[in-house]
């Protein structure tokens, strides 16, 4: 039995960066979607290394978790 057969498999971590495309994935939107809100400045959070974007899975969660609506016009407001 190898190595790779008897670890186990890592915990999520907040600080776990994603591509792109993984984001996407994560949040289940288009690329061109996750693209376009960086652009106008309304998407997660992210970090550039040169030209490459990522997110952490902390920033993805934190701005869908902002992203809640009980109807159409009402916005579901945080508890503190």
């Amino acid at each position: 039995m190898s190595d790779a057969d008897t670890t186990a498999p890592q915990a999520a971590n907040d600080n776990d960066l994603f591509n792109v495309v993984e984001a996407a994935n994560f949040l289940r939107l288009k690329r061109s979607t996750l693209d376009h809100y960086r652009c106008e400045g309304r998407g997660p959070i992210y970090r550039k290394h040169g030209a490459r974007v990522f997110y952490t899975r902390a920033s993805l969660m934190a701005w869908s978790e902002r992203q809640m609506f009980s109807s159409t016009s009402t916005r579901v407001e945080k508890k503190k």
